[in-house]
């Protein structure tokens, strides 16, 4: 049987179509969307990602702990509330998950994991602690307790203000990667859409609440499926799909989240630094017609490679995708990508495609 969030009653109640996604019912529209990808990009809307897991790790071993499981470098975290977007690795260099791990003291983090692998993802974390002296002198905390609300959107971060009193004196001069606590209410100015917002992650008891004081500010709400196609346009990657544990950061557009600047002994150093790239994430362009979708074929002059997620993008009215072809292709090289048995004319772009509402391509 299927998991449900907090909020699942009010998306039903919505009208929502609800899907299964990696074990838990989800919406992934209320109704059309590409209105909601629309309004994403011009007003504000709210997604549901309770599915997600924060995890708080504590201790006085938390960021020697952290600085071994993880391929970037939570060292550089010194601020009160900053925030690290971060592969972890497995021994062999692939993505065991991405996520984004938050600062408050040495030993005081909190990181977010993906609902899919949130079960696997803790139990690699719990397997590393036991396997450090003394079980890494940390403590990992599942917080199932908690529910999460991503609102993005040009006028998204007005509306949290306005729905929650004293929302706007906590985050006074919050930069982007950084979160502030404002009681029992954590807000982070991060997103997964490319555009300026807020992710809260608070008390589950709370999330009806919250969600609908969000909606008396003209907060709409939105489903996984237009969080896709805003993270597909802002050059976001999406785990199971443009990476996983078969494939290292470095040929998934994520060598910058990959951090050798400090003899640290991280799981898959030594794997990384043994076996270059030969393949890279690009992006592409479909000129003409057509829709790209994942696992397609594309043709280079270098050779074959092959589209990891793709979609008709809203705000270019185009089909664009990620790729990972061979190493060496440039933006502006001309491929071509098989199409339902057709080859279709593309072309590798910058990443990413849109961000805070403009189209870079």
């Amino acid at each position: 049987m299927a998991k449900q969030t907090p909020l699942y009653p009010i998306h039903v109640a919505a009208g929502a179509r609800i899907v299964d996604f990696a074990g838990w019912d989800m919406p992934i529209h209320y109704g059309s969307q590409l209105e909601e990808h629309r309004l994403v990009r011009e007003r504000a809307g709210m997604f549901d990602v309770s599915h997600m897991l924060a995890v708080d790790i504590t201790g006085a071993g938390a960021q020697a702990f952290l600085e071994h499981l993880l391929a970037n470098d939570v060292a550089k975290l010194t601020e009160t509330g900053r925030a690290l977007y971060s592969c972890m690795l497995g021994p062999d260099g692939g993505v065991i998950d991405d996520l984004i791990v938050y600062f408050f003291a040495p030993d005081d983090y909190r990181v977010v994991v993906n609902a899919g692998t949130a079960d696997k993802d803790l139990a690699w974390m719990r397997e590393v602690a036991r396997g450090l002296p003394g079980g890494g002198n940390v403590t990992l905390t599942a917080r199932r307790d908690l529910a999460l609300i991503a609102v993005q959107g040009p006028q998204a971060q007005a509306a949290v203000h306005a729905a929650l009193p004293g929302s706007a004196a906590a985050t006074a001069g919050l930069r982007y990667f950084q979160a502030a606590r404002m009681g029992d209410i954590m807000i982070g100015f991060t997103g997964y859409t490319g555009e300026a917002g807020y992710e809260l992650i608070f008390p589950a008891a709370q999330a009806e609440a919250i969600w609908r004081a969000l909606a008396a500010q003209g907060v709409a709400p939105v489903g996984l499926g237009a969080r896709d196609t805003l993270r597909l346009e802002a050059g976001m990657n999406l785990y199971g799909q443009d990476m996983d544990e078969t494939v290292s950061p470095l040929e998934s557009g994520l060598a910058w989240t990959v951090d050798f600047s400090r003899a640290r002994p991280f799981i898959g150093r030594v794997a990384l630094e043994a076996t270059p790239p030969t393949r890279q994430l690009a992006g592409l362009l479909l000129e003409g017609r057509g829709v790209l979708r994942s696992h397609m074929s594309v043709f280079t002059a270098l050779g074959e490679g092959e589209t990891t997620s793709g979609s008709f993008a809203p705000s270019l009215n185009a089909s664009i995708a990620f790729a990972r072809l061979p190493a060496g292709v440039v933006v502006g090289d001309r491929v071509e990508v098989d199409v339902r048995g057709k080859r279709l004319p593309a072309r590798i772009v910058k990443l990413p495609f849109v961000r805070r509402g403009k189209v870079l391509v």
